[in-house]
């Protein structure tokens, strides 16, 4: 018996690409029908992140000319990353396995189709990684690299070159639904939820309409993000810095009061200068043990809802289901 496939899709402006998204996939989603790599009642799902264009729109448009679309509409924007879960956590009731792309038609759909196969292998996460990043240009090439590597020795261990392409059985999210933190930074979590995982690598094309959500500015806010989130190393780097520093204060008040007695200070320098330096150097020890504390603290106690479900267009077994101020999904 083969599974039902739901394919999760985050929009935000996305109108320019949207239709064309929609026909890609849909055309994908009726040729594994075909071929029985998934079960009929498989879905395409849009999930629309407080768009300010005609997103949401088209979305209801789709929805009724076709069950085979649903629609998901947030009651506020909250980032690609809130949208994203919403969409997996809403649908994962549903599908026995779900994949999860970006609308702008850059990951590879024919890339699905190894996905699937490493799923009934028994993999429960199938990442999708680039291959290469001939295409990109220095700059690009240079500063996404360095994203991952930074990441990684901060402590937020994610794959190598790979964004939010991945496929997810129905136990990988609901080991997902078990981590709770608000602020999220998926592509650092998911590795730790566990269960078997695969690789399937893909050439990543250009963006077939509109402009990139993510530019210089927000790729580094997104790469702070996802470090505080997962990592205390920063605060655990505040206080080896503030150690290191205390123990150079102490050098610098024995070479003080050497130079003191080879009369080459002015009265008082001494005293001043130690204080300065060991003072400076407690403070940040001390800022940095209670900051560990406060670190421990801030990944364990946020509660603020992650999104809320303003409507959900979906339609199974000849019935539409339409919800408003779903705050359940919160």
């Amino acid at each position: 018996m083969k599974h039902i496939l739901y394919v999760v899709i985050p929009c935000y402006n996305e109108q320019e690409v949207l239709n064309e998204t929609a026909s890609r996939i849909k055309a994908k989603i009726h040729e594994l029908i075909e071929q029985k790599k998934i079960a009929a009642g498989s879905r395409v799902v849009f999930v629309n992140d407080g768009s300010t264009d005609e997103t949401w729109t088209l979305i209801k448009e789709l929805h009724r000319a076709d069950p085979l679309y649903s629609g998901i509409d947030l009651s506020l924007n909250k980032g690609h990353q809130n949208a994203l879960l919403a969409g997996l956590m809403k649908v994962k009731k549903y599908a026995d396995m779900v994949i999860s792309m970006d609308a702008d038609l850059q990951d590879d759909i024919d890339a699905m189709d190894s996905m699937i196969e490493k799923y009934y292998d028994g993999a429960d996460i199938v990442y999708g990684v680039r291959d290469s990043r001939a295409k990109d240009r220095f700059f690009k090439k240079a500063t996404a690299e360095s994203f991952y590597r930074l990441m990684n020795r901060m402590g937020a261990n994610t794959v190598f070159n790979h964004a939010d392409y991945r496929l997810m059985s129905r136990r990988a999210l609901d080991g997902l639904a078990e981590f709770q933190e608000v602020n999220l930074f998926l592509r650092g979590i998911i590795p730790m939820v566990g269960y078997n995982t695969a690789v399937v690598y893909y050439e990543r094309g250009e963006r077939f309409a509109g402009k990139s959500k993510y530019p210089l500015r927000k790729m580094i806010a997104f790469a702070i993000e996802g470090i505080t989130s997962l990592s205390i190393r920063p605060i655990r780097m505040i206080t080896v810095l503030g150690f290191l520093i205390f123990l150079i204060s102490v050098g610098m008040m024995v070479y003080s009061v050497v130079r003191y007695f080879e009369g080459a200070t002015i009265v008082g320098w001494t005293t001043l200068m130690g204080s300065l330096w060991a003072i400076g150097g407690l403070i940040l020890l001390s800022l940095g043990v209670v900051g560990e504390y406060i670190g421990k603290i801030y990944l364990e106690t946020k509660a603020r809802p992650r999104y809320i479900i303003q409507e959900f267009l979906h339609e199974k077994k000849g019935k539409t289901k339409k919800r408003k101020n779903d705050e359940n999904d919160a």
